[in-house]
């Protein structure tokens, strides 16, 4: 006689059957589907605002900005943001499923908020100095920077506020490599160290930081608070296996 035995780890004290390696990578897939696919389409809408040749540009500038000098070294953390914010959030991924969600919706309203801001609003600043003072590496790093990104569209920053949502993150997960206080705070000190770069490498003005910060606290609440994400965390599938009796 065949019976059906239900795999979980309070019955019959037999572990749960494994997932087959064709099943795990599809809920990977299906995991990643969503961010990648908001991805490819915040990079397309923002290559096409950036090449959108806009008759008027509203100046970005406020008092703080010019109490902020030139430091050229904040090019090394700024430059770290790619990894800091693209690679935590692979790292969520692969590790914590709930944060990953998380993580992925906060930056998406922001983001969102970001490419709907540059097109109503077009904004660009005039605070990059127009020769480098100094001569060195650093400077060579700020000089291909300013190359390759134009200084239009940059309120919010998008730098300052998705460094705040991996710091946010940071704390609220319990994934093992950020698990000690010491990793929580290395982290945090990083992302604050990134948010100053955009200032002193002048890619900011300081009302850039204020409203990315702003913008930053309504997706905390949405997020952490009131528990808005885009998609929820997948529902374990109970799995099944056959026992024979003689």
């Amino acid at each position: 006689m065949r019976k059906y035995q239900l795999l979980d780890s309070f019955l019959g004290n037999r572990p749960l059957l494994a997932e087959s390696p064709s099943s795990a990578l599809l809920c990977r897939i299906r995991l990643a589907m969503p961010m990648a696919l908001y991805m490819l389409f915040y990079c397309v809408t923002f290559a096409l605002i950036e090449n959108w040749n806009r008759l008027h540009y509203t100046i970005i500038h406020t008092a703080v900005d010019d109490l902020i000098p030139f430091c050229e070294v904040f090019i090394i953390p700024y430059l770290m943001w790619f990894a800091y914010s693209v690679g935590f959030t692979f790292y969520l991924f692969l590790k914590d499923e709930k944060s990953y969600h998380e993580i992925g919706t906060f930056l998406a309203i922001g983001m969102t908020a970001f490419l709907a801001v540059s097109i109503i609003f077009p904004n660009i600043l005039m605070l990059r100095p127009e020769t480098m003072p100094r001569d060195n590496i650093f400077t060579d790093l700020c000089r291909m920077l300013y190359a390759v990104d134009t200084p239009t569209n940059v309120s919010p920053s998008i730098h300052v506020y998705n460094s705040i949502a991996v710091m946010i993150a940071v704390w609220k997960t319990d994934a093992r490599l950020v698990r000690s206080r010491f990793a929580k705070v290395l982290m945090t000190f990083l992302g604050f160290t990134i948010i100053l770069s955009t200032m002193f490498l002048k890619q900011h003005s300081f009302s850039d930081v204020v409203i990315a910060t702003g913008l930053a606290l309504v997706s905390y609440i949405l997020v952490y608070k009131m528990g808005f994400v885009f998609i929820r965390k997948r529902q374990r599938r109970v799995r099944y296996r056959s026992v024979y009796e003689h």
